[in-house]
């Protein structure tokens, strides 16, 4: 496949559908579509508004949004503002064509941009495509951190 015209931009309202896709389709490649609780409505009630609580870039490609990253931003005692990406997807049929860099990259200007010392992330262990995607940017891929939640349903 071969992608004429793809653009990456900041996330709007009208996007909210797609990126909803998006979510499910990262939750079936993780095993674990019953795990999405999130819906349109929370997407738009949380992310716009006078304080949204989280921002993201989507790549579209002939206009069509095949590709987002979404982030929030959050504090460290250490560090000071950082980026944390919550989750980088791209729809399968449209891996392994740039799309992922193209919005890595953008992230990575976008937390410059906002003057934050850190952006961050978490990848599955298993998930090697992942993985080796990361290590082209020299990221540093921590296994000594053990990650903690609760979960309210």
């Amino acid at each position: 496949m071969s992608i004429s015209t793809v653009l990456v931009r900041k996330g709007e309202q009208k996007d909210i559908p797609a990126i909803l896709e998006l979510i499910k389709e990262l939750a079936l490649y993780e095993n674990s579509p019953e795990s999405v609780k999130m819906t349109e409505d929370e997407l738009l009630k949380h992310g716009f508004g006078t304080h949204p609580e989280f921002e993201f870039l989507v790549a579209e490609v002939d206009g069509s949004v095949q590709g987002m990253a979404f982030y929030y931003y959050c504090f460290s005692t250490w560090r000071g503002r950082y980026l944390y990406l919550e989750d980088l997807i791209v729809r399968q049929s449209f891996r392994r064509l740039g799309l992922g860099s193209k919005l890595f990259e953008a992230t990575i200007e976008t937390a410059k941009s906002q003057t934050c010392r850190q952006m961050g992330w978490q990848v599955l262990d298993w998930n090697e495509p992942a993985i080796n995607f990361y290590k082209k940017y020299e990221a540093k891929l921590d296994g000594e951190w053990i990650n903690g939640r609760f979960y309210f349903e």
